[in-house]
């Protein structure tokens, strides 16, 4: 009898995290500006005064939720800025594209990345989180007055360094198999295609280990727990506009325009020369997705003096740098710090 009541619930939940609801916020918050690619989210105290420069997250836009920032109670970056004295947090909450956004490259988001800062006040503390990461990469070099201090956390910047598997993918496969599959989504990446790619990396684990585990834990409380929030995030991928997403793969991951100062963004050539501010760049040990070699290579290039330039390695892999317990324990109080401090904290 009891084999038989684990087998049937062992059903049930495989079936919540195969097709789990969408994720949701942890924070309290409110949308302070709606644009045609984000939500501006501001995590502060409606009607609080504000006294620090503003601290926006570029959340990653490459096919999840930006919920990722703030992913759980005790596992979000929002909640760990907030505690270590960071008053005014704010998230872009990027949009899944639509048929109407196809078309958008990445100049609209670095245009509207512009207006959100604008409207705090014209400069920021910016965080730069994955993929978010070489976009807040070249907003800094584009408007380096408007960026107080950078954050690359996981962020391919010199993407020909290292030897992972996305720079494997990304200069073996031709541009004309992105294009066929831009094309079959209507004009855009759909998500669950970017889904199932990432899951071929490791179809041990995604097809048949996790349910075993699953099978494994479940009477375990905490552990069933964990996993349904997880894939609340994992199994809801987002759309991509097709031209932003065949821009990256090109420009960025197959030609390393950025890197090399030849990405051209809002009518100017991008140079990470420009970026001035002092800068913290944090990669993960065991990170697959973005190795740290892409991440601390952008010392090479930044125009920040090596004496305001810090690399920090935390252990563990790629999504663990934004919401890992240990990490946001480890490392994110001493960033929030030196944040505080414009950057002149020695962590």
């Amino acid at each position: 009898m009891q084999l038989f009541q684990d087998n049937l619930r062992h059903i049930a939940q495989a079936e919540k995290i195969t097709t789990p609801p969408e994720p949701e916020w942890a924070t309290s918050n409110r949308i302070l500006l709606d644009l045609d690619t984000m939500r501006l989210r501001d995590f502060s105290a409606l009607g609080a005064k504000h006294t620090q420069t503003p601290v926006l997250i570029d959340a990653p836009y490459a096919g999840h939720s930006s919920t990722i920032a703030d992913y759980a109670i005790g596992q979000s970056l929002v909640e760990t800025f907030q505690a270590n004295g960071l008053e005014h947090v704010l998230v872009t909450d990027w949009k899944g594209a639509t048929g109407a956004m196809k078309n958008f490259d990445i100049d609209k988001y670095l245009a509207e990345i512009n207006v959100a800062v604008d409207h705090l006040g014209g400069v920021v503390d910016l965080i730069g989180l994955c993929q978010g990461g070489w976009m807040s990469a070249m907003y800094a070099a584009r408007f380096p007055a408007k960026v107080r201090t950078l954050v690359l956390a996981g962020a391919p910047i010199d993407t020909d360094a290292g030897d992972g598997p996305i720079k494997k993918l990304a200069h073996t496969l031709s541009l004309s198999l992105y294009q066929e599959m831009v094309v079959a989504g209507g004009g855009c990446m759909r998500g669950k295609t970017m889904l199932a790619g990432w899951k071929s990396m490791n179809p041990e684990q995604q097809y048949m280990g996790k349910y075993l585990e699953l099978y494994q834990n479940i009477e375990d409380k905490n552990y069933i727990k964990r996993t349904e929030k997880f894939e609340r995030w994992y199994e809801n991928p987002i759309d991509l506009p097709g031209t932003y997403y065949l821009q990256a793969i090109q420009q960025i991951f197959k030609e390393n325009r950025l890197a090399k100062g030849k990405f051209v963004g809002l009518g100017q050539c991008l140079s990470l020369k420009d970026i001035v501010c002092p800068v913290y760049l944090l990669a993960g040990s065991e990170d697959d997705i973005t190795t740290q070699e892409q991440v601390f290579d952008a010392e090479k290039y930044l125009g920040t003096p090596k004496t305001e330039i810090i690399k920090k390695l935390a252990s563990g892999g790629h999504i663990g740098l934004f919401m890992g317990t240990k990490t946001l324990t480890e490392c994110w109080p001493d960033i929030a710090r030196w944040v505080r401090s414009d950057g002149k904290a020695r962590v």
